[in-house]
């Protein structure tokens, strides 16, 4: 079955009135005093990646506080596990998809998703600080019906597109998550508001970095025609991946 981009994070890999009503939620589930700011966890230093594609160059940051993500990450691009692939599931307005080890040199008429590494990856959610804002690098998995755990696929990543939410869009969300007791910060709204992303995916994915450079790929990437199974009809291939800089907390 085809792995999706689709709570509890473990030091292990296993083998294979909008205005009102908003602050109601905000109120009901995040009554407590708000941490640091996402802001200034975001500009602490953190593993740097270069991603180099026929379609142009993007760097990504990993964050320290999904260290099992980050040190797989890491370690996959530094053994060249992702050059030649390619970015094999795309939606427009949604996000990028890519890591699927049978993409290198797939023939026009394969069907791609299922492809893995042989192990799964605890979860590492971070919220309210880590979630699915435009350029948020997450780990896809197999959908819930097979993986309730919410594992994240040792090797398949996305990179969030999404759009910008109205206030009313938003409270759909918002009632949405709250039955799955996922709640939205004024953090978070602002940024789904202001800058865009795919919020309906926060506490069931783990986001583990960003792109911090070359989100004009991003879009264009998301934008090309694509076949009945999402698949690019032109390959957008990973040309080779580099770790540029390793944050002082990697292993």
């Amino acid at each position: 079955m085809c792995i999706f981009f689709c709570k509890f994070a473990k030091n292990k890999i296993i083998s294979m009135g909008h205005i009102s009503f908003r602050k109601l939620f905000c109120l009901l589930l995040f009554s407590v005093v708000f941490f640091p700011s996402v802001l200034a966890k975001k500009k602490e230093k953190r593993s740097i990646v270069r991603i180099e594609t026929n379609m142009g160059v993007m760097r990504v940051a990993l964050f320290d506080d999904t260290p099992l993500h980050r040190d797989n990450f890491l370690k996959l691009a530094a053994n060249k596990f992702y050059d030649g692939l390619l970015f094999h599931r795309v939606i427009k307005d949604f996000m990028i998809q890519a890591g699927d080890p049978n993409s290198r040199n797939a023939g026009k008429d394969v069907k791609l998703g299922d492809g893995n590494n042989g192990y799964v990856i605890y979860p590492e959610f971070d919220l309210p600080y880590l979630y699915h804002w435009r350029g948020a690098l997450a780990a896809a998995r197999e959908p819930d019906e097979v993986n309730p755990d919410q594992y994240s696929s040792g090797c398949q990543f996305y990179i969030v597109w999404g759009k910008k939410f109205r206030p009313a869009a938003i409270d759909k969300v918002l009632v949405q998550l709250a039955e799955k007791g996922i709640g939205l910060s004024k953090q978070m709204i602002d940024d789904y508001e202001m800058r865009g992303g795919t919020p309906h995916l926060d506490g069931s994915y783990t986001v583990f970095g960003e792109i911090i450079e070359g989100l004009e790929i991003v879009e264009k990437i998301q934008a090309v025609e694509t076949n009945d199974s999402d698949r690019p009809l032109d390959d957008v291939v990973i040309k080779q991946m580099i770790v540029e800089k390793k944050s002082k907390n990697c292993r």
